[in-house]
């Protein structure tokens, strides 16, 4: 059932009515009577929303009535940002050192004229929705109330670690027999073998071809590991880029090429090697296409395997050369451990034997589905009062899933339980892919573009609140295959079956289209183009622009460098008037559309991978509502030289081939949140003023092989939370060691700056010239400090002077094979990973190490090395120790019981 989200929208409306900025706005427009006319009617009209959207599903009319609500709500937002945009502009030309030059880029508009302007469409807007709210009295709509500003989040916890160890629970006799088919020589006359894996959606099909390419055993019998999702995009052309990406690992743009060339360039990656192919979530029941992909795929050496995942036994039988794994549901002990883990997850089981009792008459019901146990264990995450275990139990669901034949009701009902202000952002996840990898601080600035993150509290800070908008989704299992890389990005995906039930529910709103025989739903604010491949000659004439002019999301990646690409962007972008989030991500673009510059709802804008652009426009800095602006491995050859009046930008990404960022004003912009600096080559030196950047809380700089310094300011960002280095072979976190390398030993005014940092994640890795922890970089951290990584440098000796680290939670330390002991003290330390690090190796091995006694306390703890290791597993996760066990006792069967004595 399609929703309109009547109710979130106009409580977004009435809490920008609220706000002392529109206060302030309406006072000196003279509209303040306009505004408080229009916040009495919304605020009766909401009062019944909640009830008119259970019930729509009844009625026509009640579902027409939601949505011109709708639709007269985002228009008075349009209205209302209007207004703010002109305020932000006012704003750029009141800053300091403004002179002429500077007015004549941001021209001045007419206020009298802005004035009566604005008074005459606010008028509009209240008459309209004065009509609207007249029309109610017609539904005998009941009032119901959602207070937003008590809203019980879910709990914070670790749920990659989590997700990662339900995935193995029962299957791992299904991983065995699938290697050992796996192992077997191919019949005669035949190059490779396929596998297919087959069952119901929601079953763990993914889940168990990654623990088998992940296998030690698979990783020593084939030379090429490749995984490709294929989803319901069975495209030739595609799916051979997609491989071949896998295959090289990197990223370059392949899609101008034929397929003649890309076949060659396939057969070139795999000439003789012995590969294993997972083909996950095939859908394309035909053998015609699946004949023409296996053709290509045939160079590989002999004994190369494919494994095919699937719902469709039909695909099973056009794919597969060796008997199908037919995929069960969990066995009833281990469908019962991850109900249980999902549900009670850190309270003791025992302290409500009641509700277990339930939760086994529940799981008996899931047909041992692993997406429905943990779907359903979300749900019941902290409850404790047997109703709401109960009314899941006797729950009409049950007979749907039965009489469909799947489980569509059960995802239903958990969406149905979310809070509203959450259902709306699960539903703007359907304008991005299947399979897509979500990137969390660019999901988070893409929610806040939409004024969806809300707070009765105009101080809470949105990153925070879209962190707990996050955490509760995760919770509630919304979200899998949780990965935190080096840099602390956090990606995750959504479940291909959750994702169909966002599309559901956005249909209204959403739309996402790969031809232009697709039918568009009138009024849709949000549009994915997922390829440029349809867009052939005269093709824009069968696709009315002009139906779509109130968009406030275009997504359009991969784009094309030809005539007809760049034609249509041009048309869309001068329509699109009302665009807040634009993604021209990995296009052939040479240059930046001009007609970007008219887009001044524009909040978020990715040009990401456009490596054929080398200039950044300066009209990109009259951008006044620019919020996010991403330029990784984009071909940006210097910066514009007005970035200083970004005043809104609060997320910015860059790659850029200059050798210093001195000119481009980057140390104005006080609203700068998150700021990534990455694959920067020519880089050696950031900028000086970085001081002033009092807002920042998260620096990342990745990739940048020539820096030799930071500026000295950094250690003055008392706001900065995270801070990650990574790949920067000549940098010096010695301050004065950096400045004589520079040639410059009083480099900046901030060179006797005290350090007041207070970070709370610091990740280090591949710095080769770091050889000690400096004190500057620890600054008051010692006790703020809760995540601590250090990876791959090779000459670090010591941490020494980082001694006492009272906050510190999480600690990793990988490759630093000189470096020869711990911090001294580390009380509330949990999580410990000391991965290829000889010395402490040693030094650790419990009981008997000399550093032993320093973490003994901790309740998770892994360590290895080259001669084997150990994994201790918390203490409360009882299927964990077991699994702990056995794989113990397999290393002893192998001769490794000395290096598992843990």
């Amino acid at each position: 059932m399609a929703e309109t989200f009547a109710f979130n929208i106009v409580e977004n409306v009435v809490q920008k009515l609220a706000t002392v900025a529109h206060q302030e706005i309406s006072l000196a427009w003279g509209v303040q009577s306009d505004f408080q006319r229009l916040n009495d009617i919304l605020t009766t009209v909401k009062d019944v929303l909640l009830d008119a959207e259970e019930n729509q599903a009844h009625t026509n009319q009640l579902r027409n009535w939601l949505q011109k609500l709708t639709d007269a709500c985002y228009d008075a937002e349009d209205v209302l940002d209007e207004f703010e945009i002109e305020a932000l502009r006012k704003q750029v030309l009141k800053q300091r050192n403004i002179g002429k030059k500077v007015s004549h880029f941001f021209s001045s508009s007419n206020p009298l004229a802005f004035r009566f302007r604005m008074a005459q469409k606010i008028k509009k807007v209240t008459l309209r929705f004065g009509e609207i709210a007249a029309l109610k009295a017609n539904f005998h709509l009941a009032e119901r109330h959602y207070d937003t500003r008590h809203v019980v989040m879910g709990p914070d916890r670790e749920t990659h670690s989590f997700v990662q160890a339900a995935d193995i629970i029962g299957r791992d006799e299904d991983k065995e027999k699938i290697i050992k088919s796996l192992m077997q020589d191919p019949p005669d006359g035949e190059n490779i073998s396929v596998l297919p894996i087959v069952g119901i959606g929601g079953l763990g099909k993914t889940a168990l071809a990654k623990l088998v390419l992940n296998d030690e055993i698979i990783d020593g019998e084939f030379q090429l590991k490749i995984w490709v999702c294929v989803s319901d995009d069975f495209h030739l052309k595609r799916l051979i880029i997609k491989i071949i990406k896998a295959v090289k690992k990197v990223n370059e743009d392949w899609s101008n090429m034929d397929l003649d060339q890309l076949q060659k360039v396939l057969r070139d990656c795999l000439d003789g090697k012995k590969y294993l192919l997972i083909l996950d979530d095939l859908w394309k029941e035909d053998d015609i296409k699946w004949n023409e992909l296996k053709q290509l795929l045939v160079e590989g050496g002999r004994g190369s395997k494919i494994v095919v995942t699937t719902r469709s036994s039909r695909v099973a039988e056009i794919t597969g050369t060796i008997p199908t794994h037919n995929l069960e549901g969990l066995p009833k002990e281990e469908a019962l451990s991850l109900f249980l883990q999902f549900a009670f997850k850190k309270r003791e089981m025992n302290q409500y034997s009641n509700l277990v009792k339930i939760g086994e008459e529940i799981v008996k019901s899931c047909n041992g589905i692993p997406l429905v146990l943990k779907t359903l264990g979300s749900l019941l995450l902290c409850k404790t009062s047997e109703y709401d275990w109960k009314l899941v139990r006797d729950s009409e669901m049950w007979k749907l899933m039965q009489k469909e034949n799947n489980i569509f009701p059960i995802l239903k009902l958990s969406y149905d339980q979310l809070p509203p202000y959450l259902k709306q952002c699960f539903a703007y996840l359907s304008v991005f892919p299947k399979d897509y990898e979500f990137n969390y601080m660019e999901l988070i600035h893409f929610w806040m573009a939409h004024d969806l993150l809300q707070s009765s509290n105009e101080s809470d800070d949105p990153i925070d609140i879209g962190r707990r908008y996050l955490n509760d989704l995760s919770s509630r299992s919304f979200f899998q295959d949780f990965d935190k890389s080096l840099s602390r990005q956090y990606f995750f995906k959504m479940h291909d079956l959750l994702h169909d039930l966002a599309v559901l529910v956005a249909k209204n709103g959403c739309s996402t289209i790969n031809s232009f025989k697709q039918i568009i739903t009138p009024g849709i604010r949000h549009l994915c183009l997922e390829n440029s491949d349809f867009l052939e000659k005269n093709s824009c004439d069968f696709f009315d622009i002009d139906k779509l002019c109130h968009l406030r999301t275009f997504r359009f990646e991969n784009m094309k460098a030809d005539a007809n690409s760049e034609s249509f962007i041009e048309k869309c972008l001068s329509r699109f008037q009302k665009l807040r989030v634009l993604t021209l991500q990995g296009s052939s673009l040479e240059v930046v559309p001009k007609r970007i510059s008219g887009l001044k709802h524009l909040r978020y804008l990715d040009l990401s991978g456009n490596t054929n652009i080398k200039k950044l426009p300066n009209f990109m800095c009259k951008l006044p509502c620019l919020q996010t602006l991403l330029l990784i491995q984009a071909g940006i050859e210097e910066l514009p030289s007005n970035m200083r009046y970004m005043i809104s930008l609060r997320m910015l990404s860059i790659s850029t081939k200059q050798k210093v960022l001195s000119k481009s004003g980057l140390e104005y912009l006080k609203s700068l949140r998150y700021l990534l600096i990455a694959y920067c080559e020519n880089l050696e030196y950031l900028f000086d003023g970085i001081r002033n950047l009092t807002s920042l809380h998260s620096l990342i700089i990745v990739d940048c092989k020539n820096l030799i310094a930071l500026p000295q300011g950094i250690k003055a960002l008392t706001a900065l939370k995270i801070l990650v280095i990574s790949n920067c072979e000549k940098l010096h976190l010695n301050m004065i060691l950096a400045s004589k390398a520079r040639g410059n030993e009083d480099d900046s005014q901030d060179h006797h700056i005290g350090s007041g940092l207070r970070l709370q994640t610091l990740i280090i890795g591949r710095l080769p010239r770091l050889e000690a922890l400096p004190n500057w970089l620890l600054g008051e951290s010692a006790n703020t400090l809760q995540i601590l990584v250090i990876e791959e440098c090779k000459n670090l000796t010591t941490l020494a002077k980082w001694q006492n680290l009272t906050s510190l939670e999480r600690f990793s330390i990988g490759e630093c094979p000189k470096l020869s002991s711990l911090p001294e003290s580390m009380p509330c330390l949990r999580e410990l990973s000391i991965m290829h690090c000889p010395i402490l190796n040693e030094r650790c091995r419990p009981e008997t190490g000399e550093d032993w006694a320093k973490i003994a306390h901790v309740s998770n703890i892994r360590i290895d090395g080259s001669a084997g290791g150990y994994a201790v597993p918390q203490r409360n996760d009882y299927y964990a120790l077991s699994q702990f066990k056995r794989k113990m006792e397999a290393r002893n069967r192998r001769g490794l019981g000395q290096d598992c004595a843990a």
